[in-house]
């Protein structure tokens, strides 16, 4: 297994994580994402510390908490060995204060993710979202006080706007608070966007990014194709966290041509080949894999310990490019100014 620093910090961690979403199965959105249950979830974890991978991401609100119960439950008598990340903000009951990154809600979070994981602190501590209506100075002086209170070693965010993050980094320095380390977002062959503007925020700040649903939920898996039924997987089963309006499937299945090529020339699968071209773009120190059974983690594993070649990349690249709207498509015209273009 290879490991990365994740940005700026003294961490290191795999280039594949396991993904805890399917872990509980409670509520419909989740039960289309799977619902392991502890016995399978222990299996799972084990050949993930077997191959190298020992960093575990889950969120409060997935499964409304019993994914972190299980997972805390899988790892009993492993902590030394793990890494735990999770997540806060988004809604965890009916309340007023239910919601949000507030100070009251951040403490209330990550004290019931602790007990629900049954840990003494949390190695990576997320942001789910960006709240809007608290101060960004309330926020981070909460996490800030979280990982001096030991319960926390390192704060990252998630699905923030370039302006969210580079905010949020700007107060961090200016009373010397923690810092956001890395920032977990979506990112696939299906959908570019994040090299538009986070991707070249993170390159210049030294944010690392840890991809969620580097598959597109299911749709780079291989299982579909031009002119075949889709299968009954998650996005059919309404469980994806991508929108449908999100992905043309015209642009997909194109995509999905090139890989298959890519895929007879080395002898992987479109699932591993997708996830290896991830590991080789700018600011990638982590890609979240999930799994329902030992076979989908054992292939998606399979993703590592070997690289595309760069013809093969740019052959992906150009299957997989897109118009980007206003400012980007200009600056695109003069890429010697744009730090990301001068790493591919």
């Amino acid at each position: 297994m290879e490991y990365r620093q994740l940005g700026a910090s003294g961490l290191r961690v795999p280039v594949l994580s396991f993904g805890a979403a399917t872990f509980g199965g409670r509520g419909d959105f989740f039960k289309a994402w799977g619902a392991t249950q502890v016995e399978e979830a222990t299996r799972l974890v084990d050949i993930c510390l077997d191959a190298g991978v020992n960093l575990f991401d889950t969120a409060n609100v997935y499964s409304a908490g019993v994914s972190e119960e299980i997972l805390g439950r899988a790892i009993q008598g492993k902590r030394s060995r793990v890494l735990i990340s999770t997540k806060a903000t988004f809604s965890m009951g009916t309340g007023v204060n239910d919601y949000g990154s507030s100070r009251t809600h951040l403490i209330k979070a990550c004290d019931e993710s602790l007990k629900r994981l049954g840990v003494d602190h949390i190695d990576i501590y997320h942001l789910h979202g960006f709240d809007a209506n608290t101060p960004v100075e309330e926020t981070l002086n909460v996490l800030n006080n979280l990982v001096q209170s030991g319960k926390v070693r390192y704060i990252a965010c998630s699905n923030f706007s370039g302006w969210h993050l580079m905010k949020s980094l700007s107060v961090a320095e200016r009373y010397g608070w923690a810092k956001y380390v890395a920032h977990q977002a979506y990112y696939s062959l299906a959908n570019r966007e994040f090299e538009w503007e986070l991707m070249p925020l993170g390159i210049d700040q030294h944010v690392g990014t840890i991809v969620w649903s580097p598959l597109a939920a299911g749709l780079l898996s291989g299982k579909y194709r031009r002119n075949q039924p889709q299968p009954d997987a998650r996005v059919a089963q309404g469980g994806s966290p991508i929108p449908e309006h999100v992905v043309s499937y015209e642009n997909l299945y194109k995509i999905v041509d090139v890989l298959d090529e890519v895929a007879g020339e080395t002898g992987k699968s479109i699932a591993q080949v997708s996830l290896n071209w991830l590991l080789q773009r700018p600011t990638v120190d982590n890609i979240i894999i999930g799994a329902r059974n030992e076979a989908q983690l054992k292939q998606n594993l399979g993703a590592v310990g070997w690289n595309l070649t760069v013809d093969q990349v740019k052959k992906l690249d150009a299957a997989s490019d897109s118009h980007p709207i206003y400012p980007y498509w200009h600056q695109r015209q003069t890429p010697l100014l744009n730090a990301a273009a001068r790493l591919y």
